[in-house]
């Protein structure tokens, strides 16, 4: 599932005319940069949500196929979107991912599904170090205990990425909402967990970003 459907506000006059996710890094749509690594991996299928200037999102993704779901007359947020495209996305665990946001390194999708215990998990969050984060600003999201166990708190950066078991989804009465609330849910039974990303991962959220992940990708590798 890769959220697509966002306003890009903090891009001010480049989201304008233009969805965030066709917003050019590299050369390259930076939901195209997203959909390399869940082609690379074998993600199957691929549904992207769509409700600022959908057109335009739908034209760039036509023929690849790609699922499309269109939330109107109101954008539902992280949760009430993945929830309504559960039709196109199928029964069992899905992986979400964020569009805003570029990555160096392995895959990050092949690193979750090999730490993936659904035994134990209802939801696992790819998070980042903050020091190998760039063009982001603040404390963290997460803090992650030896067993991988994530409590909220001061600590590593959510990166956009999870994957999660969506049939809590069901439990709440809203029809916008937002994936916190799901997680709120999972914490409270200790079934929330998180794991760290070895590589760089860059926040194209703002439009000082976008040179940022440019510097990243370019970036020789050591």
């Amino acid at each position: 599932m890769l959220f697509a459907a966002g306003f890009g506000t903090r891009m001010g006059a480049l989201t304008a005319s233009r969805p965030k996710p066709l917003i050019e890094v590299a050369g390259r749509p930076l939901i195209d940069h997203a959909l390399d690594l869940a082609t690379a991996h074998g993600a199957a299928p691929v549904v992207a949500n769509l409700h600022y200037l959908p057109d335009q999102l739908a034209q760039h993704l036509a023929g690849r196929n790609i699922r499309l779901s269109l939330e109107m007359p109101e954008i539902l947020e992280t949760g009430g979107g993945l929830r309504a495209a559960l039709p196109l996305l199928g029964t069992g665990p899905v992986f979400t991912m964020n569009t805003d946001a570029v990555w160096r390194g392995p895959n990050p999708l092949d690193q979750l599904a090999g730490l993936w215990r659904p035994a134990e998990m209802d939801a696992l969050l790819l998070c980042i170090p903050r020091a190998q984060t760039v063009g982001h600003s603040g404390t963290g999201d997460f803090q992650i205990d030896a067993d991988g166990r994530a409590t909220r708190g001061p600590g590593s950066v959510y990166s956009g990425l999870q994957i999660v078991k969506p049939d809590l989804l069901h439990t709440i009465p809203e029809r916008a909402f937002s994936l916190n609330r799901l997680w709120d849910l999972m914490l409270s039974e200790g079934r929330l967990f998180a794991a760290d990303y070895p590589g760089q991962w860059c926040d194209v959220g703002h439009p000082e970003g976008i040179a940022l992940a440019e510097s990243l990708l370019a970036a020789p590798d050591v």
